[in-house]
C-alpha cells in the first residue's frame, strides 16, 4: 500500500505521527464503453462551450456558478485557504462508540505510526480500547474540510471519515406515521424467524457473485471468441407462490420451518450423517453397478455463502 497523506494525531499535548493509507478497494471488473460495430473506444473531449476548443486537463479550474455569475477558482486559490495547510488530525472530542450511528461511515483509513518510536499511537490504541471511547476529528484531506473517527481495528488506528450532518436525509415517510397493530403472537413467530437464522458474522462468507459471473464471461469470451450464448441462471417465479400476498403469520411460519430444516439437515450432514436425497442416489448406485459414473462438472465450486 501507498500512503495517501501523512500528518499528525493532535489532541492536547500529545502528537501522533501517522501515515495515511486507504483500508478498502473496489473489486469490480472494471468496464470502458466501445463502438459496438468495431470494438474503438469512446473516449470523451473536454469541450469549451463558449470558444470551441478541446481543453487541456492542466487548464480546467473549478467554477462556482449562482446562475447569473460564475466564481472561477484557480489551484492556487483553493491552496490558500487556511485549513488546507493543515496537516494535523485535531481530536476535538471522545464520545462513547455507541453514540455515533453508523449512518455517518463514510470512507475508512488506516494509520500507521510515522515516527521511530511508536509510544504515543499504542498509548491512544489502548485508550481508545480500555474506555470504549472512538475520538470525533476534524482534519483536511483533498480540499475538504473533514469530520471523523478514530477507532480501533484489531492493532492498527482507523479513521473513518463521517458525513456531515446536513448531509444524511431526514427519512420522512408519512407511511411511518400510519398505526399498525402487532400482536404479541406475530411477535413470538418473528422473533422464532430471526431466531432461526441466528448466525456469527463472518464476512468470507459472501461472494459478489455478479462480479464472480461476469468474470466468467469473459474469461469464455476470451477462449471461445465473440460468438457466445450466455444463458440466463435466474429462478424462477412460482405462480402459486408469487401470485398472491401471504398472510403475515403464516409467511413467518414457512420462514422459521424451512430454515429449520435446512439447519437440521446441515447438522445432520456435519455429524456424518448423509442427507436422504445423497443416501437413495447411493442405492441407486448400488442397484446399478453397471452404470457409468456421471462426468465431472468442469465448473468452479462455489465459495460458502454464494
Amino acid at each position: 500500500m501507498r500512503a495517501i497523506w501523512k500528518g499528525a494525531i493532535a489532541f492536547g499535548l500529545v502528537n501522533v505521527p501517522v501515515k495515511v493509507y486507504s483500508a478498502t478497494e473496489d473489486h469490480d471488473v472494471s468496464l470502458h464503453q466501445v463502438h459496438e460495430k468495431d470494438g474503438g473506444r469512446i473516449r470523451y473531449q473536454r469541450r469549451c462551450e463558449i470558444c470551441g476548443e478541446v481543453v487541456e486537463y492542466k487548464n480546467i479550474a473549478k467554477a462556482y456558478d449562482d446562475g447569473e455569475q460564475t466564481v472561477v477558482l484557480t489551484d492556487e486559490d483553493l491552496a490558500s485557504l487556511p485549513v488546507e495547510k493543515s496537516r494535523e488530525i485535531e481530536v476535538v472530542e471522545f464520545v462513547p462508540s455507541d453514540q455515533v450511528d453508523p449512518i455517518l461511515f463514510d470512507r475508512t483509513y488506516y494509520l500507521e505510526p510515522d515516527s521511530k518510536s511508536t509510544k504515543s499511537y499504542v498509548l491512544l490504541r489502548r485508550t481508545l480500547e480500555d474506555t470504549d471511547r472512538t475520538a470525533i476529528v476534524q482534519f483536511s484531506l483533498r480540499q475538504k474540510s473533514r469530520l471523523g473517527a478514530l477507532r480501533v481495528r484489531g492493532d492498527v488506528l482507523t479513521l473513518q471519515t463521517l458525513l456531515w450532518e446536513d448531509e444524511v436525509r431526514e427519512a420522512a415517510f408519512p407511511s411511518l406515521e400510519e398505526k399498525v397493530r402487532i400482536s404479541a403472537k406475530e411477535l413470538e413467530m418473528s422473533s422464532a424467524l430471526v431466531d432461526s437464522f441466528s448466525s456469527d458474522f463472518d464476512p468470507s462468507g459472501f461472494t459478489d457473485e455478479y462480479q464472480e459471473q461476469l468474470r466468467t464471461l469473459i474469461e469464455a469470451k476470451l477462449e471461445k471468441g465473440e460468438a457466445l450464448d450466455t444463458q440466463e441462471t435466474f429462478g424462477e417465479e412460482s405462480e402459486d407462490e408469487g401470485g398472491k400476498v401471504l398472510d403475515l403469520m403464516e409467511a413467518l411460519r414457512r420462514s422459521v420451518e424451512k430454515n429449520r430444516g435446512a439447519k437440521s439437515a446441515s447438522g445432520k450432514a456435519r455429524n456424518g450423517r448423509k442427507p436422504a436425497a445423497k443416501d437413495q442416489e447411493e442405492q441407486k448406485d448400488k442397484e446399478e453397478p453397471a452404470r457409468k459414473p456421471a462426468a465431472k462438472s468442469s465448473g468452479r465450486k462455489s465459495r460458502k455463502g454464494a
